[in-house]
């Protein structure tokens, strides 16, 4: 699963905001004003906007670089302080600069319910010096980036030269580029590789038009397709996620149900998932699946909030559980891409399985243990009497079968007709084959083809002395030896 990631290097560029919780508890009302009295408990300042984004990507494991304009201000010692705390964050592009005011919100909370939320900014261009060290700072970390993020929180930093300069530089070497946008004309964005509005900056992007249904979004995101050339996946709530590709393919993620408590940076959450997953070399419906998964538990914790790898790993797992079922390999092949857009490494091994013994059970706890998901393919009863004669199998088909997915290891049983399971491998494509030692690498069935896309072949040890032509061996001399004894 993602715990497997080897996760590369983001760059994020973007407004950088210093969020501030001050926490307390209501049990009057002000003799002064109808207002409510907040005995303060605690306060605490977290990274927001881009340098949430920040955090979110260092915690699942990505090498972050983070740039951004600052203040020479109190804010602007709080944000670093607070930045540190997470490792893995390159923070020496960030821009200070006096003439800036460091943007803060801050929320007051009387348990979990937010009274009031009090916003520090000053809307105005950057300072042109500002904006040309900023822009010189992100061509340098351009150069080593997996993927780029452009946060836009509207507050100034990511101009129309800034912009052009990142998405420029990043294009030219084939490095793709997120926006998590706020402009209501997203062709500023042109020739990024993905835009992820919500549902309500696709209506101001589109005048307005209906956002309802499937249909309706998909029709929207048509259009805010041809204003920047690049995907669009629009974040739907609790709906979920649909991706419009630009050539035409449409991805619909339904959300995860999860207790809903804060909202808050749960755009931000969606697109650092996203491009920590593109940057582990995944493809972006897989990196959607997860990222839908991400935005589930993030909005489900109080205030700006991180997810990290651990708990996003067993919430993918939860969501998979389904084990023990047979299918056939057409039907197989749905659930297995299902897996994998879930980052789940899926494993395969194969027999007869005609009377399971501690041999057959030695395999299948050895392959389990080599990714998420296992595969289990058993030769129908016609491939059995070819291979082993016309006195077996000793069992059918659909015996040995759910004898097999009762097993706790496996996931999925699969049922092939072949002498050999060459087809089923072609047609499910796992990430392992196993089989026991008594094999050698190269005569492993569907080896070869397995490694061609980067799988790999595991031979274990088995049980000694154990096999079912044995157990029925020795069951016909017991039966054979009680005879002659009568």
């Amino acid at each position: 699963m993602i715990e497997d990631f080897e996760f590369g290097r983001v760059v994020i560029i973007g407004d950088l905001i210093l969020d501030c919780y001050i926490n307390g508890s209501v049990a009057r009302i002000s003799p002064e004003a109808p207002v409510p009295v907040l005995l303060r408990a605690q306060q605490v300042a977290v990274p927001g906007g881009a340098a949430n984004v920040a955090t979110n990507a260092a915690t699942l494991g990505c090498a972050v670089t983070l740039l951004g304009i600052v203040g020479c201000d109190h804010s602007a010692r709080v944000l670093q302080d607070a930045l540190t705390g997470t490792p893995g964050i390159d923070l020496s592009g960030i821009v200070a600069d006096p003439s800036w005011t460091t943007v803060t919100k801050t929320r007051v909370l009387s348990g979990r319910q937010q009274i009031v939320r009090i916003d520090e900014e000053r809307i105005s261009p950057v300072p042109e010096a500002a904006r040309a060290r900023l822009i010189e700072a992100a061509r340098d970390a351009i150069v080593g980036a997996d993927v780029v993020i452009c946060s836009d929180y509207a507050k100034g930093v990511l101009s129309d030269d800034v912009l052009d300069a990142v998405i420029s530089h990043a294009s030219e070497r084939n490095i793709p580029v997120i926006v998590d946008p706020k402009r209501r004309d997203f062709s500023a964005y042109r020739g990024a590789s993905l835009i992820t509005p919500n549902r309500s900056e696709m209506g101001l992007a589109t005048g307005g038009l209906p956002l309802g249904t499937d249909e309706e979004v998909e029709r929207a995101a048509r259009a805010v397709v041809e204003q920047f050339g690049g995907d669009v996946l629009v974040t739907r709530s609790e709906e979920g996620m649909t991706l419009v590709r630009r050539e035409g393919g449409v991805t619909h993620a339904s959300a995860r149900r999860s207790e809903l408590c804060d909202v808050s940076g749960a755009g931000d959450t969606v697109v650092a998932t996203i491009a920590s997953v593109l940057s582990a070399g995944q493809d972006l419906e897989t990196a959607i699946v997860i990222a839908t998964s991400a935005a589930s538990i993030a909005v489900s914790k109080l205030g700006t909030a991180t997810v990290s790898r651990s708990e996003l790993s067993a919430a993918l797992m939860a969501e998979i559980r389904e084990s023990g079922v047979t299918l056939s390999t057409r039907n197989a092949q749905a659930i297995v891409e299902s897996w994998r857009h879930y980052g789940a490494r899926v494993v395969f091994t194969n027999g007869c399985f005609d009377l399971l013994h501690p041999g057959h059970i030695s395999l299948i706890r050895a392959a389990a243990a080599h990714g998420d998901k296992l595969i289990v393919a058993i030769n129908s009863d016609a491939s059995v009497r070819r291979l082993k004669g016309a006195s077996r199998p000793l069992q059918d088909e659909q015996a040995r079968a759910t004898v097999i997915g009762a097993l706790r290891d496996v996931d999925l049983v699969v049922i092939f007709d072949e002498d050999t399971p060459l087809e089923t491998i072609q047609a499910l494509k796992p990430d392992v084959i196993v089989k026991g030692a008594d094999y050698q690498e190269h005569q492993v069935v569907g080896g070869d083809f397995v490694k061609s896309y980067g799988g790999a072949v595991v031979l274990v040890d088995l049980v000694s002395g154990r096999s079912t032509t044995s157990i029925v061996k020795k069951m016909q001399q017991t039966t054979l030896a009680a005879r002659t004894a009568h």
